[in-house]
């Protein structure tokens, strides 16, 4: 349970490094990595030597020498600020530099990504600042290492830059909680970033593995505290080696990956340096999950792309060719969630609309949720949505979901606000396949819709009066009398509409999930845009009558003659011309 304190330390250490002159957020996680990876070794080594002194034997050295004791986290923090800064500079950093392919398999991950690791803390007081701030972290639970991380992390987003590396927490663990992994599952991520999607999967299935009774709740309502206590041996051995699988062509997110998997329990974490998009990258037929936001308007190059992709479709756009790639990693009757930018729903070129037939004529394309386009701000404005899809089989039918709230505020800010569909989103999700769910909304959208027609019929009446009024307050020459008449009409109006919204709301919230048959997405050229199928109750917009309208005019135009000749009167009284 990550509590205030904890917060407070990790916000204690950030802001170590910012004042520290260090300000670029990519660069502080960076060199925190650096000082976590360094730390874990000295803990890793100490557990070994524990285990030796259990067992009466001698401590075979597995990372540090006899000469390289002084490179462990536990020596060097004793020592004076500037000793400290000579020995990490001089010697601890070359050292983690040329561990390289470590025979120790639970630190080779971290470590054969370090060929361009940079050491740049500028200075001895801001690293004894560090080391001080991270030997006080809790780091030998994995619940509470984890949150930690994923709280250090969330500076990426906070601090205004690098944003776009990270993938909303909540939008992640919707997407998880369609899915709903299983131990038994291989996860990939193709893209994986800082590996979001493969904790949050680690997350729920630890969650579904854990007794009631070790769950903790945080105080912003967070559920904590999953300990696997449900985990058989043989799942947990490979929970903790062959669950999960991600790849990134960017060392520096390897590193990110690495250090959150390593943080969050998995021993061995399976992050490769791979450009899965490429030629070189051949797996295929290998996973039960794929979760994942590859990078998209972006395109590549036909020389680079594996050709396995493009004799499928041939196309630059890295948003459909990760989809392709997604259909060749997966396992028969694996699933996946992947977010897409929306013009992959609708596009026109032979491409998009390749992909989307492939989808839906030669797998299952089992839901389409549309989102709104603040969800990536303030980093970009692009609607997106995210395809649930099931690799063999065919479609039948396929379910959409409208998402119009995702619980912020969709601009730059991105406030937390009551709105929110996500819930709703997961309920719909996991009765879609019940009669009397669809039923049971189907009957409540058409009370609805019974309800409101009285009350949309009263209102068109009485913007008519309004309208009406309105007028009459210009020519009347009893104006106090219209006035008196039209405060009371616009306040019956106000609350009309108070009225209305109330049920409109509910049943724009209804109408949001729908289903729509195969036949009628391949007769729209499979265009799979929520808004092309969804049924809008559509207010009739009042339009006074041309006759009255003219007959208006004609009562002005009387008006202005009359007023026009008293005028010319007036002047000629006074003696003036016309």
């Amino acid at each position: 349970m990550l509590v205030g304190k904890m917060r407070s330390d990790v916000d204690k250490l950030w802001n170590a490094f910012w004042t520290g002159g260090i300000t670029n957020p990519v660069s502080v996680i960076e060199q925190i990595n650096y000082l976590l990876f360094i730390r874990r070794l000295d803990d890793i080594e100490a557990r070994n030597e524990r285990v030796s002194a259990r067992m009466g034997k001698k401590t075979k050295r597995q990372i540090f020498t006899d000469e390289q004791q002084r490179f462990r986290w536990s020596n060097f923090k004793q020592l004076k600020p500037d000793s400290m800064y000579k020995v990490v500079q001089e010697e601890v950093f070359p050292f983690i530099k040329n561990l390289g392919s470590s025979e120790t398999a639970e630190i080779s991950t971290f470590s054969k990504t370090l060929s361009d690791a940079v050491f740049m803390i500028p200075k001895a007081s801001l690293l004894s600042s560090a080391v001080e701030l991270i030997s006080a972290l809790d780091l030998d639970n994995a619940d509470t290492a984890g949150d930690l991380y994923e709280y250090l992390l969330s500076k990426l987003n906070t601090s205004g830059i690098n944003g776009q590396f990270r993938t909303p927490r909540h939008i992640i663990r919707m997407m998880v909680d369609v899915i709903e992994p299983k131990v038994e599952d291989r996860i990939c991520d193709p893209a994986c970033g800082t590996a979001g999607f493969l904790m949050s999967a680690l997350q729920f299935i630890l969650e579904q593995k854990t007794s009631s009774k070790y769950v903790q709740v945080d105080e912003d309502g967070y559920r904590h505290g999953f300990v696997g206590d449900q985990l058989t041996e043989q799942e947990r051995k490979k929970f903790e080696n062959d669950t999960f699988y991600g790849f990134d062509f960017d060392l520096t997110m390897l590193r990110v990956a690495s250090m959150n998997m390593w943080l969050h329990g998995v021993e061995v974490p399976n992050v490769s340096y791979a450009d899965t998009l490429s030629k070189q990258f051949i797996e295929e037929n290998k996973y039960d999950v794929i979760l994942a936001n590859p990078p998209f308007k972006g395109s590549l190059d036909y020389a680079d792309c594996s050709p396995t992709l493009l004799s499928e479709i041939k196309t630059k756009k890295t948003e459909l060719l990760f989809l392709l790639l997604a259909l060749r990693l997966l396992d028969l009757g694996g699933r996946a969630a992947i977010i897409v930018p929306e013009g992959v729903l609708f596009g026109a070129s032979s491409a998009h609309r390749g992909v989307r037939r492939t989808l839906i004529e030669e797998h299952q394309l089992e839901a389409v949720i549309s989102m709104p386009s603040g969800v990536f701000r303030p980093y970009a404005g692009v609607s997106t949505a995210v395809l649930i899809f099931t690799k063999g089989g065919s479609t039948d039918k396929i379910w959409f979901y409208d998402m119009e709230h995702d619980g912020f505020s969709l601009d730059d800010k991105r406030n937390e606000v009551s709105e929110n569909d996500i819930p709703d989103i997961l309920t719909c999700w996991r009765a879609r396949s019940e009669k009397s769910f669809a039923d049971a909304r189907q009957s409540r959208m058409a009370k609805l819709r019974q309800e409101m027609a009285p009350l949309k019929s009263e209102r068109l009446k009485l913007q008519e009066d309004i309208n009406r009024l309105r007028f009459e307050k210009v020519v009347s020459e009893n104006q106090s009398s219209v006035e008196d008449h039209l405060f009371k009409q616009e306040s019956a109006l106000e609350s009309l509409d108070q009225a209305i919204h109330v049920l409109q709301k509910e049943f724009n919230q209804l109408s949001r999930q729908f289903w729509i048959t195969k036949k009628d997405v391949v007769a729209n050229n499979y265009d799979l845009s929520a808004k092309r199928y969804r049924q809008v109750e559509r207010d009739e917009i009042y339009y006074a009558n041309t006759e009255v309208t003219l007959d208006r005019l004609e009562r002005l135009n009387g008006l202005l003659t009359n007023e026009t000749t008293s005028l010319r009167k007036l002047i000629v009284s006074k003696g003036g011309k016309t």
